[in-house]
């Protein structure tokens, strides 16, 4: 028989309850605040609910009523520079927030300050979709963010935050705080990748950061025994080896005594923490009706946890105690009753138009249609009074450079000046400088600042995203491979690219994602794609595509000084290829926006990018066309150089795109499209495409030269449009 010798998790995990100790020996006013901001959240809601069941709420309405007890207790061990984030039923932890931040201690007699007022109107016109709000109407019931107050932002992505809130507890350590880091999310998103990818990632980089599970049983009407084998969800701690509570949600005091000590820990350098509160939704998840009316609980169930309502059990121990009697809890509630009134007047009015006793929302608080696309990246106001070069008119010293020196190169200069550039990916801090030498010698020089990650593109990209968020680091994230981006595709399109215009249009996002092209290496159909095609769908990134070495300094610098997340994309074949670029100078940039023409030409417009640049020049001289080669540079919509392009297309009247990969995830594509409908009239026939094959590069070598394009395919593509010339 085989010795068996039981093993134990390396970290605790334990349950805590509340003792009549604990209660009597609570601080009165940390009593008075648990009341009084749990009164103020459920009258919140409760509003919420009326104005959805009138069907003033544009979306979803996910009330929090019942669940006010996990947000308050645990934001009440919170200090006002500690960040938090949640998910789409959040009212109750942005406002428990925002309540402790504007009013740290609240006065039962007066329960709303005129400030404390003023932020429940704006939580409410945001709900509303209005003007006023945080977001100025654009994040809705599900995207609420007030930095100001450490309320990083709400997501409608089960679980998506969770990456962010990682990148906002890096930010804080890193930056030499004692600030700590809460992500909520509920039951459902314990089983989500991001989420387990992240508590991995965290408990390896020993981040302050809290995984605040809200167990209310149900995801949507799945029960959560029916979808996990262990149900008590904070077991999934200790698997990653982090110190985790179990607590009642519906004791707030216990909440409140859980949080303390999960804060104690990570304030000490400890790591995260996971903290789970059983708590109980009292309606749906979505509306004014309870879970009953859609058979999936029953109403004895629903009774027995109303019994249990933190709210009463809080009034039951300050009554007990004498910090309270019966008709002083009702003023409380009425006073928070009251405030949503008086807030709720300032937005809705009688309908003139609707049946009588009807209300709508005031046209007058609605955001100017024309604010719709405000906001989308930011001004690049940031770039003003740069020194801009070219090489064609460099005045300093150029040699002869590998370009992966020069990327390497400049990435170490700017780390170099700049100390809130950080680095990270997989094995990029190891294999002399990552798997082809972009980080040669930057692990050795800026130990602390380049970070190899796990393999979970999900966890480091969205952590990356929530440096950025933060607004003291910038990150620079690689993908080892583009395709990887399908991985960690909530984090790159859901997250990052719409941060800014979903939270308002304000919010800066300074993050830097590369990734290289390696079509024609052998690596198969899952590592060899150009995504430029899929980059330029998401409004919010802007995209650059060196391909010569002193333009990848240029752009990189133009990159990383920006306000918007932007994808800088490299190609294998441009790695050990050489060019010229400065021999000293790595501190010029290039223009945002600026394309370059490589050769002139008066019969054929080729626009291209990448390694395919070389390939066209090649093209060219063996068919001797007139072409002119046009470098595009910069890919996406709001960055093309619209002005070069036009002049070419103006002069030429003929047009073909060059690109290497795939036709389903084409680039040209669109670009095509656009350019027949800004210079139709100066085409002589329609805009020719070069690209890749219908499926992915396969391994066969023979295959996957079938699948790509290079130079030969671009000669058969000049053809083609020397047959339509005059057409």
């Amino acid at each position: 028989m085989p010795q068996v010798t039981p093993l134990e998790a390396s970290a605790p995990w334990v349950e805590v309850t509340s003792t009549p100790e604990d209660w009597a020996a609570a601080d009165p006013a940390l009593l008075a605040d648990m009341l009084g901001q749990m009164h103020l959240i459920r009258a919140f809601e409760e509003l919420v609910l009326q104005l959805a069941r009138e069907g003033l709420v544009h979306g979803p309405a996910h009330s929090s009523i019942g669940q006010e007890g996990g947000a308050v207790g645990s934001v009440l061990a919170l200090g006002p520079s500690d960040g938090v984030n949640g998910t789409h039923r959040g009212h109750h932890q942005f406002l428990a927030k925002v309540i402790a931040y504007v009013s740290p201690r609240l006065d039962l007699e007066k329960l709303v300050s005129e400030d404390l007022h003023v932020a429940l109107r704006r939580t409410l016109a945001e709900i509303l979709g209005l003007a006023d709000g945080f977001g100025k109407g654009r994040g809705g019931s599900m995207h609420l963010q007030w930095m100001e107050a450490g309320a990083l932002g709400t997501n409608a992505i089960v679980g998506g935050g969770v990456p962010l809130a990682a990148g906002n507890a890096w930010a804080q350590k890193h930056a030499g705080t004692q600030d700590v880091t809460v992500t909520y999310f509920g039951d459902g998103a314990t089983n989500i990748g991001s989420v387990l990818e992240s508590m991995n990632l965290t408990a390896a980089w020993d981040l302050p950061l809290c995984f605040f599970i809200e167990n209310n049983l149900y995801a949507v009407s799945t029960h959560v025994a029916e979808v996990t084998g262990e149900p008590r969800l904070s077991g999934r701690g200790p698997g990653f080896g982090i110190a985790s509570w179990r607590v009642d949600g519906m004791d707030p005091l216990a909440v409140y005594l859980a949080m303390q000590q999960a804060t104690e820990h990570m304030r000490a350098g400890k790591g995260p923490t996971v903290v789970e509160a059983e708590v109980y939704r009292y309606f749906h998840q979505n509306g004014p009706f309870p879970g009953s009316a859609f058979g999936y609980r029953s109403k004895d169930e629903e009774a027995a946890w109303r019994e249990r309502d933190p709210i009463d059990r809080v009034e039951r121990e300050m009554i007990a105690r004498g910090l309270l009697d019966a008709d002083g809890a009702a003023a409380v509630r009425k006073q928070a009753v009251d405030a949503m009134a008086e807030i709720a007047a300032l937005m809705v009015e009688d309908d003139p138009d609707g049946k009588p006793g009807t209300r709508r929302i005031k046209p007058d608080l609605w955001p100017d249609p024309a604010f719709v696309d405000v906001g989308v990246r930011g001004d690049a106001s940031e770039l003003e009074g740069l020194r801009t070069e070219e090489e064609a008119t460099f005045s300093g010293e150029l040699v002869e450079t590998r370009f992966i020196d020069a990327v390497a190169g400049v990435m170490r200069r700017r780390m170099e000046t700049d100390e809130s550039v950080v680095v990270l990916g997989e094995d990029v801090h190891r294999l002399a400088g990552g798997t082809n030498g972009a980080t040669k010698g930057l692990k050795d020089a800026f130990p602390d600042r380049v970070l190899g990650t796990p393999i979970s593109e999900n966890a480091f990209a969205g952590l990356g995203g929530g440096m950025a968020l933060d607004g003291r680091f910038k990150p620079v994230v690689e993908f080892m491979y583009p395709d990887f981006l399908w991985v960690a595709a909530d984090q790159i399109f859901n997250q990052v690219a719409k941060a800014r215009h979903m939270f308002g249009g304000e919010s800066k996002v300074p993050f830097v994602l590369r990734s290289k092209v390696a079509t024609g290496t052998g690596y198969g159909s899952q590592h060899s794609m150009d995504p430029a095609g899929i980059y330029a769908t998401s409004a919010g990134l802007r995209i650059v595509a060196p391909a010569t070495p002193f333009d990848y300094v240029g752009l990189m610098n133009t990159a990383l000084r920006l306000d918007d997340p932007v994808v800088v994309l490299e190609h294998v074949d441009l790695y050990t290829s050489t060019g010229l670029a400065p021999a000293e100078d790595l501190d010029y940039f290039i223009e945002l926006g600026k394309a370059a023409v490589r050769r002139s030409g008066e019969d054929l417009t080729i626009l291209t990018y990448l390694s395919m640049v070389q390939h066209s020049l090649e093209a060219v001289e063996q068919t001797g066309v007139d072409a002119e080669v046009v470098d595009l540079r910069w890919l996406d919509r709001a960055s093309i150089d619209w002005d070069t392009i036009g002049e070419s297309v103006r002069k030429t009247n003929n047009v073909l795109i060059v690109e290497q990969g795939t036709l389903g995830t084409s680039y040209g594509g669109w670009l095509a499209d656009e350019i027949q409908r800004r210079f139709f009239d100066w085409l002589d026939q329609p805009v020719q495409r070069v690209h890749g094959g219908e499926a992915s590069p396969s391994i066969s070598k023979v295959l996957e030269r079938a699948a790509h394009a290079r130079t030969e395919e671009v000669v058969e593509g000049i053809g083609r449009v020397v047959e339509g010339f005059g057409g």
